[in-house]
């Protein structure tokens, strides 16, 4: 394994961020095969320059994996491919609609253990931001595939909001119901 490699070029992949079920099915494959290569277990006996090779391999594999498995992640990683930087330190969108909306969401999201039906108002406010999600996908497909980086990334910003408040759902809905 070659760890000059790009993410996709270490799984046999062409840099893309739409990929298909093939590309997913082969992604997987190819990183069971990755695995079985480098796992520590494979280098129980070997000298500890070996183990430790192959343990920092081994985290280099599920971190790329993990990345590509990503629709975010992977957004994230193209355009960085491409030399778009993120600061993490600064993460703002400068879109009052959007903001309304995030402020909307954390309402309804807060409003939820009053409700008599929390059940069926969580899984409307999940539906609710995997439609925005997947709408989010979509916008920045389309923005990286004509090379407006500067829109994708905006895109990306988004995506993050809404990937938090899908993560905050889950949180709650285990708090809930489990």
């Amino acid at each position: 394994m070659n760890i000059t490699q790009n993410y996709f070029q270490m799984f046999g992949l062409e840099p893309a961020f739409d990929l298909n079920d093939d590309s997913l099915a082969e992604l997987s494959s190819k990183y069971r095969e990755l695995q079985k290569e480098v796992h520590p277990d494979r280098f129980a006996n070997a000298p500890e320059q070996e183990r430790r090779v192959s343990v920092q391999y081994a985290a280099i594999i599920n971190e790329a994996y993990s990345v590509l498995m990503s629709p975010l992640k992977r957004a994230r990683y193209v355009l960085e491919l491409k030399g778009v930087a993120f600061n993490e330190q600064n993460i703002t969108i400068d879109e009052p609609t959007f903001l309304m909306e995030q402020v909307e969401l954390r309402e309804s999201l807060a409003n939820v253990r009053g409700q008599t039906e929390p059940e069926s108002e969580l899984l409307a406010l999940a539906e609710q931001v995997e439609q925005k999600i997947q709408q989010l996908n979509r916008a920045f497909a389309l923005d990286y595939q004509q090379g407006n980086l500067d829109s994708a990334k905006k895109s990306v910003l988004k995506m993050q909001f809404m990937d938090k408040i899908s993560k905050e759902i889950d949180m709650l809905e285990e708090e809930l119901f489990d």
